[in-house]
């Protein structure tokens, strides 16, 4: 795998600068905040990776009239805030595209990042973190199912020593796949046993505690974790949440240097403001989403397209359309 790193302002921007240098098969192995500045910092690879389903095969297919105020309409549906919302139909409006979901697709391309997680293998372990209850657990067994059912050396560490249950809910999936599960306790531990790790796996996951991302006590913790180890956070967030507490949610998750956005039980919900708030608010690049309780499967790299098709309405399903032809028998 060969590896570049390139630092821009902004999350859009340092995308944008690895499609001109790299192009639209590169894939990103890692982001981080750079240092010193409000500037990210993201290192892409070249190899190819597959993706393991499309985003319309856990979903239904969609499709949308008049473009831009399709657009509208969808998004005010989906409880985008107005400001983004204008914003994103501006973009439509100006991509003169005719189809709403190509529209919508490429006022999501101009408006966000997608940066999907790797499955082959990063030079940092990705720590999954959120408010308790987002599914961060899950996620991290579905991410290792992922790689491990592509033949991938896996590691999986848990420092979630908060809440009960926590560890044995973890062991339950790593025990199906056949990985050992690696506890730590506290900031000092976590660094040892991610250094540890290293050249032992293709991919490390970490599955950190739920904490409450406007009390500074649980940030200030969070952070000395993702700094002890130096490991590469990744907010995981339930769609399906008020827009406005989201946003805050991706601020206060900014601040500890996350830069992805995983977005969770996207099977359970209707409305997808919230991740779009969160995602605008944090600066913070759309990586994967999970569809599906299960850990084997319900998991995807998301792409604007796919977004776009989550978020426009659902074209009616055609009427079945009976060609038999029917004939009366010749009275006898």
């Amino acid at each position: 795998m060969r590896l570049k790193s390139f630092t821009a302002p902004t999350m859009a921007e340092a995308m944008e600068l690895v499609r001109q240098e790299l192009g639209d098969d590169a894939i990103i192995v890692s982001t981080q905040r750079a240092a010193g500045s409000k500037g990210v910092r993201i290192t892409a690879a070249l190899e190819p990776a597959d993706a393991d389903m499309a985003i319309a095969e856990m979903l239904e297919e969609v499709t949308g009239s008049s473009a831009a105020d399709e657009v509208r309409k969808a998004l005010s549906d989906h409880g985008v805030p107005q400001r983004l919302a204008d914003r994103l139909v501006n973009a439509a409006r100006t991509s003169e595209l005719s189809d709403p979901a190509l529209a919508c697709a490429a006022a999501l391309e101009a408006g966000f990042s997608f940066a999907h997680l790797p499955e082959h293998g990063a030079p940092r372990a990705f720590m999954l973190v959120g408010p308790n209850g987002s599914g961060k657990s899950i996620a991290v067994a579905k991410l290792a199912a992922r790689s491990v059912l592509k033949q991938r050396q896996v590691g999986v560490i848990t420092c979630d020593n908060i809440r009960a249950g926590a560890v044995e809910q973890l062991a339950a999936f790593t025990n199906i796949l056949e990985l050992d599960l690696v506890r730590a306790r506290g900031p000092e531990a976590l660094a040892r046993v991610v250094d540890s790790s290293q050249g032992l796996f293709d991919l490390v996951l970490v599955d950190s505690p739920g904490l409450n991302p406007f009390k500074q006590s649980d940030m200030d913790y969070l952070q000395a974790l993702i700094e002890a180890a130096n490991v590469e956070p990744v907010l995981v967030l339930a769609a399906g949440g008020d827009a406005v507490e989201a946003a805050e949610i991706g601020e206060a998750f900014a601040e500890v240097g996350t830069t992805r956005l995983f977005a969770s039980r996207l099977d359970t919900t209707r409305r997808l403001g919230g991740i779009l708030s969160c995602a605008e608010a944090g600066q913070m690049a759309f990586c994967d989403v999970s569809a599906s309780p299960h850990v084997a499967s319900g998991i995807a790299p998301i792409s604007a397209i796919s977004l776009a098709r989550l978020i426009m309405p659902q074209a009616p399903e055609p009427a079945p359309h009976d060609e038999t032809f029917w004939t009366e028998a010749p009275a006898s």
